[in-house]
Order: structure tokens, then C-alpha cells, then sequence
């Protein structure tokens, strides 16, 4: 293979012919235990599977740093193991040149490639990122299932976590989206990891671009339109002259609010057992108001239903003021609308009679 490069955007320098190491194809031989021993990659996949891994696995490779280093790290490890799993958005001219160099990648790496095309343009009102995502996550679950994989790794890293960190901050978000990106998820009946959230980008690139490999450099990423790119791009590189260590801060924050979050879903389920699904509000009367608040949004999640924080303040007043057999309860709420029902409430998508 020749010089890496970072395609569809510009070259990364090409080391010279005599500083050039030896490389083989990704676990096979002593000089791919040298070369591999240092992917940064590797780290992350032996901390989140120190025991066991749910083998064969998919890595969702897009033909980018951080999916190409955990590639070439999953397939070091897991000989015979790992499969490629490369989704094709088909928004972009250069998304052609993502599966050559994918295709390229793979092939020394010995790792099967399984290429699929989506549509992944956003309808009227909704985030062209969030309809990208929901599409990749649904091709790479139903790959995983075509391939009998066991689960799909992907390459978000630390980098990303801080800026997903961020946007939540941005937009007030609870201790869900101060959670970020969970390591472990289940999506389309595929479990998802993400080994990578502990690892800085720059390190993933250093060690491509040292070694030759070849990857691509998505030109959408530099599009400051998006909010996440100007995170990136502006924000990032202050956070690190103020605070050198953030990444390794920031993450052990998101871990301390996915902790106190998992303790309110289980503190909502025992609640729940005594005001029932759907709650009767005479119960929920009884219950402190932050408790009240945090059983209605696990029991609203549960109908499929986001509530707004001035949706949710909204029911918690109706509830409180809903002392008399005729008082009527009729809430907007995401897509559907709260009511009483009897003694109870009631949640649906059409709008329905007290």
C-alpha cells in the first residue's frame, strides 16, 4: 500500500522511505504485533472486554481515523472474527471514495466488507443529523442480523463525547443528555458498543498517519453550519489551553450524571409499582414533587412520549390541582396529549375526552 492518506479532504504528510516502518496486514505475523501493540484503539477494546466478547462483531466502518483504528485494532485482536459494516449515505460526492478506501483498508486487514445504501434525506422539520443517525443505526442492525454478528462497535471517541457533552449543556438538558453517549445500547435488536469514549482523536490519526494507514477525512466535517463542527473547531481548542485534562473530566462528569440517572429509573420503577402505569393521581399526590415529576417522565417514556421541562411543570400543576371529581386534565405533550381518565391518567396520540 502506498502513503497514507486522508481522502476527500486533504493528504496527511507521507513519511519519508527510510523512516517508513515495516508493516504487515493487521494480526498476522510478529510485525503486526509491533505496529498493533501501540494502536491506542486496542485500550478501549481491552477495558470494555476484559473478559468475554459477543463474537463475531461488526466494526461500523466509515473509512474515517477513529473507524479505521478500531478496525485495525478489532481484527489484531479477534483474528477471523470482526466484519466491516460500512453504510453508504449517499449525500456527498466523495461518499464513493469512503467505500474505495474502506474497501482498500479491509482487504490487507483480511477483514470482509459489506457495503449497503441508504436514503438517509431528513423529512420537513426534522434534523438532517438526527434522520442520518436513525437511518445508519437501523442499516447497521439489520447488517449485523443479515451477517449473524453478535454486536456492532462503533468508533465515537473522546472528542466526541465532550462535544455531545456540550451540545447538551447548550440546550439545557437533563441528566439524560448530560449522560451523553452511553458505552452500551440496544438499538433494531443489535447491541452497540463504543470502546472509543475514553480515547482523545488526535491520538487515533497519530498513529494512522505513523503507520501508514489509509483513511478519510469527511469534507461535511469541516462545515461550520453544523453546531457540532464549531464545537470542534473553536471551542475544543480553548477547552484544552484552559483546562489541559477536560477530556478525561468531562467524561468522568458524563459517567457521574449517567449514574444518578440510572438511580432515578430504578427509584421510577418502584414508584411506579405503587401508583401503577397508568398512575392514579391520588397516588401520585403523595409523593414529593421532584419524585412526582420523575415518575410522570418515566412513565410518559415508557408511552413513547419526550415531555418537554415546560410540559412536564405544566402536569405537575394540573396533578397538584386536581382535588375534585370534575376537574379535567387535557395536556399537549410531544406527540399526543395527556388526560384524566376516572381517577387515573391517561396518554394518547389523538386528543381524547376527560
Amino acid at each position: 500500500m502506498t502513503g497514507c492518506k486522508a481522502m476527500a479532504a486533504s493528504l496527511t504528510p507521507k513519511l519519508k522511505p527510510e523512516n517508513k516502518p515495516e508493516r504487515h496486514p493487521p494480526g498476522t505475523g510478529q510485525g503486526a504485533n509491533a505496529v498493533d501493540a501501540l494502536n491506542p484503539a486496542l485500550a478501549g477494546i481491552h477495558r470494555l472486554f476484559s473478559a468475554s466478547a459477543p463474537l463475531p462483531l461488526g466494526i461500523a466502518f466509515s473509512g474515517g481515523a477513529d473507524s479505521a483504528a478500531l478496525l485495525l485494532a478489532a481484527a489484531a485482536h479477534w483474528p477471523g472474527q470482526v466484519h466491516a459494516l460500512h453504510v453508504h449515505h449517499g449525500l456527498q460526492a466523495a461518499a464513493d471514495d469512503f467505500v474505495r478506501v474502506c474497501a482498500m483498508v479491509c482487504a490487507e486487514a483480511g477483514v470482509p466488507l459489506h457495503v449497503v445504501e441508504i436514503d438517509a434525506h431528513h423529512a420537513v422539520g426534522q434534523s438532517p443529523e438526527d434522520a442520518a443517525r436513525r437511518a445508519r443505526y437501523t442499516a447497521l442492525a439489520a447488517l449485523a442480523a443479515r451477517h449473524g454478528l453478535h454486536a456492532v462497535l462503533l468508533g465515537q471517541h473522546a472528542d466526541d463525547q465532550v462535544e455531545t457533552l456540550l451540545l447538551a449543556l447548550g440546550r439545557g438538558a437533563g441528566l439524560p443528555g448530560l449522560s451523553a453517549m452511553a458505552e452500551k445500547f440496544e438499538r433494531g435488536g443489535t447491541t452497540f458498543y463504543r470502546p472509543l469514549l475514553q480515547t482523545p482523536a488526535a491520538s487515533l490519526r497519530e498513529w494512522l498517519v505513523q503507520n501508514q494507514f489509509p483513511f478519510v477525512d469527511d469534507p461535511t466535517n469541516t462545515d461550520e453550519r453544523y453546531t457540532r463542527n464549531r464545537i470542534r473547531a473553536r471551542l475544543l481548542p480553548a477547552l484544552a489551553q484552559v483546562f489541559p485534562h477536560f477530556r478525561e473530566t468531562f467524561a468522568r462528569s458524563t459517567r457521574h450524571a449517567a449514574q444518578a440517572q440510572a438511580l432515578l429509573v430504578e427509584m421510577a420503577e418502584q414508584d411506579m409499582g405503587t401508583v401503577g402505569r397508568p398512575p392514579l393521581i391520588r397516588a401520585l399526590q403523595c409523593l414529593s414533587r421532584p419524585r412526582q415529576a420523575n415518575v410522570l417522565r418515566h412513565w410518559l417514556l415508557l408511552e413513547g412520549a419526550t415531555p418537554s421541562a415546560a410540559q412536564l411543570e405544566q402536569l405537575l400543576h394540573q396533578v397538584a390541582a386536581c382535588t375534585t371529581r370534575g376537574h379535567r386534565i387535557h395536556l399537549k405533550v410531544a406527540a399526543g396529549h395527556v388526560t384524566r381518565l376516572g381517577e387515573g391518567l391517561h396518554y394518547s396520540g389523538l386528543a381524547g375526552n376527560c
